[in-house]
């Protein structure tokens, strides 16, 4: 197989650096696993990955964050992060995917950083977004956020070999899904119900045959949108989004943050585009990762870290004897 060139700008050296992060808030956010907190879970997380971010030779911009500048004292979007030694990055960033989850200590929650040359991840502003996600070896356009659901489903079936009732389809169980449910149902699809984590959800879709999943549909949030695309751009597969946008001050925010046409569909590259690397570490157990493990003298992690310029993907268990790194009481 002929090796995939581009012209990199994140130094291989840095896919280390970006686990590092997304342990150090893993391990912060699994401390409160279960306490019902999910303000002092997600507080913990920014503050470790921001800690951790500073120490990163790199110039980088938060373009997927906590919030608005006036919403999140730390991790907003547009800080800069990094100790300016390195190339400049666009970062978009969840220390805590699944707040919930997490302070319930129920399945798949994460901590996600996608990292990718300046100029190159969607500045999504946090409102929701429309998506549908294949995984790869389809043809290009084989789905479409503009076709119904009935024939999504037959298009991707007819692509598979097998009958549409042979489908699983992915879906965040929200009361706004209803309708999507319901259409998905007629067509005689299964349909994969997921509480919360439509990252890890549109993640899973890319292998049907260890996940059960074989397509994404539905509204989620926008930022997470750009995160799920970066994952796709390093393992393959198909997406689009498009903003959903419910009034003049989500419209305002959208303008504010660049976006010129807010009806716009975007494909995979236009959410996140350039050399990509991907990190996600479990917090919780997971069907993708396993969460935090405690010991007396070691914690162990699990984590994916995935870069676009070579396709590669590799699976780091880590075993950590330091535990004042963690900055630990």
């Amino acid at each position: 197989m002929s090796e995939i060139r581009e012209a990199p700008v994140l130094d291989r050296i840095l896919t280390l650096e970006i686990v590092r992060v997304v342990e150090r808030a893993a391990v912060s956010a699994a401390r409160l696993r279960g306490k019902g907190n999910e303000k002092a879970a997600d507080q913990a997380a920014v503050d470790a990955m921001r800690r951790e971010l500073n120490q990163l030779p790199i110039t980088g911009r938060v373009v997927i964050g906590e919030g608005e500048r006036d919403e999140a004292p730390m991790l907003y979007i547009g800080e800069e992060v990094g100790n300016k030694q390195g190339p400049k990055v666009d970062i978009a960033l969840d220390p805590l995917e699944g707040t919930t989850l997490c302070a319930k200590n129920q399945p798949n929650s994460l901590a996600v950083i996608s990292i990718a040359d300046e100029g190159s991840l969607l500045n999504a502003p946090d409102v929701y977004m429309d998506k549908i996600a294949i995984g790869p070896g389809y043809p290009k356009g084989l789905v479409d956020l503009d076709r119904s659901p009935a024939d999504n489903l037959n298009a991707l079936a007819k692509a598979k070999g097998v009958d549409v009732a042979d489908l699983n389809v992915c879906i965040l169980d929200r009361p706004r899904h209803a309708k999507l449910i319901e259409d998905v149902r007629k067509t005689g699809a299964a349909i994969r119900l997921i509480g919360d984590g439509d990252v890890q959800g549109i993640i899973h879709i890319t292998d049907p045959d260890e996940s059960g999943m074989d397509i994404y549909m539905g509204i989620g949030g926008a930022p997470e949108g750009v995160l799920a695309a970066s994952a796709l751009r390093c393992i393959g597969g198909q997406m689009q989004g498009r903003l959903v946008i419910n009034n003049d001050e989500q419209l305002q925010r959208a303008i504010r943050m660049g976006i010129e046409d807010p009806s716009k569909k975007f494909d995979m590259m236009e959410l996140a585009g350039g050399d990509v690397t991907f990190a996600a570490t479990g917090v919780t157990d997971g069907n993708m990762l396993s969460g935090v493990k405690f010991g007396k003298e070691v914690i162990k992690t699990q984590t994916v870290v995935m870069r676009s310029s070579t396709g590669t993907v590799r699976w780091v268990e880590t075993e950590h004897r330091q535990f004042e790194k963690f900055h630990l009481d």
